[in-house]
């Protein structure tokens, strides 16, 4: 949460956006992830490569997600939603461009609040799959400023798990509280957080 995602485009413009909802896949145990029971396969061997190294695969036989490695055997987490800080122009002709886009002119927040939508937003495909985030020349990360406190991030269940018993009711998803560029809002646990009198920003 709150790196900035830079990609470069062919054309030399740059998009940035920070990264303002993430998923969070275990590995092994984590019966909801690609890579349950240490299963590898061409697919999801990204998962199993050093952490940096990016994981996209397709759903729906349409859209692209985007995860990057992390610490733990297959463990990754997936990038939910940006907020999107340059380049905004680019994302829109090339959220346009993508199949299923509205016609409509999107708004900022429109851009990236999802999964495939940043992907779309991003000119991100199944090339970049096993790209290391650390080495490439077309995509990077940088640090953000001012790290969230532990006040300002959510930390609830994953989207779109399904029947997975107990690993669907993990609070395995992390999102900037406050934040419109989040996908999903958990209004229940934000209601709880204020009622502890945790309120953003404190």
């Amino acid at each position: 949460l709150f790196q900035i995602l830079v990609r470069k485009l062919p054309d030399g413009r740059e998009l940035w956006g920070r990264i303002v909802e993430t998923e969070a896949y275990l590995g092994g145990e984590d019966e909801a992830s690609h890579s349950k029971g240490g299963k590898q396969t061409q697919r999801n061997a990204a998962m199993f490569m050093k952490p940096g190294t990016l994981y996209v695969y397709q759903i729906y036989g349409i859209y692209f997600c985007m995860n990057v490695s992390s610490q733990g055997e297959g463990a990754a987490v997936l990038l939910r939603s940006l907020e999107p800080l340059q380049g905004l122009d680019a994302m829109r002709e090339l959220r346009r461009a993508s199949r299923k886009a509205p016609s409509r002119l999107l708004k900022d927040w429109q851009l990236c609040n999802g999964p495939s939508k940043l992907c779309q937003a991003f000119g991100i495909d199944k090339a970049f799959d096993q790209r290391d985030l650390t080495q490439d020349a077309a995509i990077w990360m940088v640090p953000g400023q001012d790290p969230p406190g532990e006040q300002d991030v959510v930390a609830t269940t994953r989207i779109g798990i399904g029947n997975r018993g107990e690993w669907a009711q993990k609070p395995l998803r992390f999102y900037l509280r406050g934040n419109r560029f989040v996908s999903v809002v958990d209004k229940k646990v934000e209601r709880e957080l204020a009622a502890r009198g945790h309120s953003p920003g404190s």
